[in-house]
């Protein structure tokens, strides 16, 4: 298994938060839900969307596609500028800026929202759920948004999800979170693929002969002992060479990256309320629970039960969870291709 499928293994959509908005202009929509990531697209009309307060608004043509960093609020709307009209806080939940609920008068259908069928602007959004940190690894390589243009982005998914997407059939919300994960897939493959994305080392690294080998089989089987010469031998060069050419493409030694990668899958596996800190020991590559506490402390911080407690309040405090009742004020979190960056606080 290669870096990237390891890590999108991970952010597998679970309840995902889909719906279309069939919109006549004017309309501005303000999404709060606070999704850690959303994919945007126009299916029909165009849109700009501006990924937080003060960035300027990115233009979002019919059959283009956004990918946004969450979990800060994010706007579309049919003009750069235009003031929210529609305060979006779930999947089936939204007001307006005052306060007012509206969920149920622009219901149209299953998962579809507006004012009328005959609307000039169709917009679908997915947000995803990413609790792990292995999703907290792959956002950490993402611009706040992502703007592909169709031209850049030829995916034959996009029918099957509009069809999709208004279904109610018995297993349908499995249905749309596969559909998420193939598009978040085939999202980052064409961004990755773009000069100016400034993919991360290790993706690029994936590339090289020796080094991407190397990348495979840390992955492939984490938990091994490996040794920079068995990593060496294997990949055919000498333990100085790969040392120094792995350093050089990745950033860091091999069994620098080995520890953190284990680190990042012992911390998902941490999220898991019934497995033990000896049984994550052994899962990724350490003989006891003493052996991996004190590595897991060493680079994150805090001990696996620490790490654990965080992780499930923040679980239970996670955005998107109340779909019924909106906050009693509105959240406060929550060319070929184009991105841009948010101002630093």
């Amino acid at each position: 298994m290669d870096a990237l499928a390891d890590l999108l293994d991970g952010a597998r959509a679970r309840g995902a938060l889909f719906h279309q908005s069939i919109l006549t202009p004017p309309w501005s929509l303000r999404f709060l839900h606070g999704t850690p990531l959303a994919l945007v697209t126009m299916l029909r009309g165009d849109a700009w969307i501006a990924p937080g307060a003060g960035t300027t608004p990115v233009p979002l043509r019919s059959g283009d596609i956004a990918l946004v960093r969450g979990p800060q609020p994010y706007t579309i709307s049919d003009r750069p500028g235009s003031a929210p009209q529609v305060l979006i806080h779930s999947a089936d939940c939204c007001t307006t800026p005052d306060g007012q609920d509206v969920s149920q008068a622009l219901t149209l259908g299953v998962r579809t929202y507006g004012e009328s069928q005959e609307g000039s602007a169709l917009l679908l959004s997915g947000g995803y759920q990413l609790t792990s940190d292995v999703g907290e690894r792959l956002l950490a390589a993402l611009p706040p948004v992502i703007v592909l243009t169709e031209e850049c982005w030829d995916c034959p998914l996009m029918p099957v999800v509009a069809e999709e997407i208004v279904r109610d059939a018995p297993g349908q919300q499995i249905v749309l979170d596969r559909l998420l994960d193939l598009l978040l897939i085939s999202t980052l493959r064409a961004w990755f693929a773009r000069p100016e994305a400034g993919a991360p080392a290790w993706y690029r690294a994936q590339s090289d002969p020796v080094v991407g080998r190397a990348l495979r089989l840390l992955h492939d089987a984490p938990a091994h002992a490996w040794t920079v010469a068995e990593l060496a031998a294997k990949t055919g060069v000498s333990r100085a060479a790969l040392a120094r050419h792995f350093t050089r493409l990745v950033g860091e030694p091999p069994m620098t990256y080995l520890t953190g990668w284990r680190m990042t899958l012992a911390a998902n596996l941490l999220r898991e309320p019934d497995t033990t800190v000896e049984t994550v020991a052994r899962r990724v590559g350490y003989a006891n629970a003493f052996a991996l506490s004190v590595a897991f402390k060493r680079v994150r911080g805090v001990s696996p039960s620490a790490h654990r407690a965080q992780a499930q309040r923040a679980g239970r405090s996670q955005p998107g969870r109340s779909q019924h009742t909106p906050p009693s004020q509105p959240a406060q979190v929550q060319p070929s291709s184009r991105h841009v960056a948010l101002p630093q606080a």
